[in-house]
């Protein structure tokens, strides 16, 4: 079971242990259409081809080292444009109970959406700047790589922490901590607002901060620093105009994401396993480079429908203008699907139609400048985040 630890105590960079350890065996589940092309990429690396321990219907499952994610993170991107497109896992049953289906989020209970909190939604929106997200973005991506076994990576973790816990300095009821990952070196980030009278009941907003490339750089300007960014910029607002919700909301930086949504994978578990109750959650993966007329795409697939049709109401309620159509990725394309395998609803708005999306990540090209040098769609966004949280973790602003 992993912890949230203070973060003075987590080191800079990683530990002796993690830069030691050996190259484990890991299992990875991906769409059946993706196992010739990882074959083919093996054996041009001389590697052993992997066989499939089990298929079921478009996924199989098969044995890899954990030194060949990288490589097999590039194929998903090159050959079908899929980041990561793949999940992985940490022993071979758990990834074989993994093609049994969980129960879907939408047999679950889940809270009755409604839009009736424009005051604190407006108060949100009304603080953010293109400015501030676009800080965010350039403090992220001026890491020469946020790699989840790098040291670099790490430090992009301690300082989203540090960055979170300045914005909320003088706030008794927020906390910023650190989840410790017991397989890798970096860490995931989470940021506490306690509910006032629903504490008991979770509203999640998240995104990955690692990256990955192929070069000697990995800036994920992106990928995903411009998700990071979005909700940063809500967590600002929210101290700005003293929003005090009524369920409790925490904001996820995820580790591990490009490997097969690692970090994701085990924060969901661990908040399935102890029972706690995620009302909804809220997914932002690459929100800055408008790739499409329409502003977002909404993904239908790995998602919840009764939580995408709110998201969507509350896109045309407060987003003021931002415009949306249906996309899907056809495969696990970010963590939203931990939380969806887990049993919880979530939702995902893209930047783009998600066939269309951003052509430079995972390259050392993902920078800001393929964005105009500016942070004006991620800016959106904010927006769309600010109102998710406002209508669904409910609660009012004050003085």
């Amino acid at each position: 079971m992993k912890r949230l630890i203070p973060f003075a105590l987590l080191l800079l960079s990683p530990t002796a242990a993690f830069a030691e350890a050996e190259d484990k065996e890991l299992w990875i589940s991906l769409g059946s259409d993706a196992l010739a092309p990882v074959s083919e990429a093996f054996a041009r690396e001389g590697w052993s081809v992997p066989a499939p321990s089990l298929s079921k219907e478009d996924v199989v499952v098969i044995p890899v080292r954990e030194s060949q994610l990288s490589r097999i993170a590039e194929v998903m991107h090159d050959r079908f444009n899929r980041c990561a497109g793949f999940v992985t896992f940490e022993s071979r049953d758990e990834a074989e109970q993994s093609l049994v289906p969980a129960s879907d989020a939408s047999t679950r209970d889940l809270i009755t959406y409604t839009i009736d909190n424009a005051t604190t939604a407006n108060c949100l929106i009304g603080q953010m700047t293109e400015a501030n997200v676009r800080s965010t973005i350039n403090s992220m991506a001026a890491y020469t790589t946020r790699y989840y076994t790098s040291s670099t990576g790490v430090s992009a973790a301690n300082w989203l922490r540090s960055r979170w816990a300045t914005l909320a300095a003088g706030r008794t009821d927020i906390t910023s901590e650190l989840f410790t990952h017991t397989a890798w070196a970096q860490p995931s980030v989470i940021l506490t607002i306690r509910g006032t009278t629903l504490p008991n009941e979770v509203v999640v907003v998240g995104g990955h901060l690692d990256s990955i490339s192929s070069g000697s750089t990995a800036p994920g300007a992106d990928d995903n620093a411009s998700g990071i960014a979005s909700f940063t910029e809500v967590i600002r607002a929210a101290v700005a105009c003293n929003y005090r919700p009524q369920r409790t909301v925490k904001f996820m930086g995820y580790a591990a994401e490009e490997v097969g949504l690692r970090g994701s994978k085990e924060i969901a578990a661990y908040h399935k396993n102890n029972g706690i109750n995620v009302v909804g959650v809220l997914q932002l993966d690459m929100t800055n480079y408008r790739g499409t007329s329409a502003d977002v795409g909404i993904v239908t697939d790995y998602t919840n429908s009764a939580q995408n049709t709110f998201l969507r109401n509350v896109i045309n309620t407060y987003g003021a203008g931002i415009t949306h159509v249906n996309t899907t990725c056809g495969y696990a394309c970010s963590d939203h699907a931990s939380w969806t395998n887990a049993g919880f609803a979530a939702s995902i708005p893209h930047e783009a139609v998600v066939s269309q999306g951003n052509p430079y990540i995972h390259t050392t090209g993902d920078t800001i400048a393929k964005s105009g040098s500016t942070a004006n769609h991620a800016l959106k966004f904010s927006k769309i985040a600010a109102g998710f949280v406002a209508e669904l973790a409910k609660g009012p602003t004050g003085p």
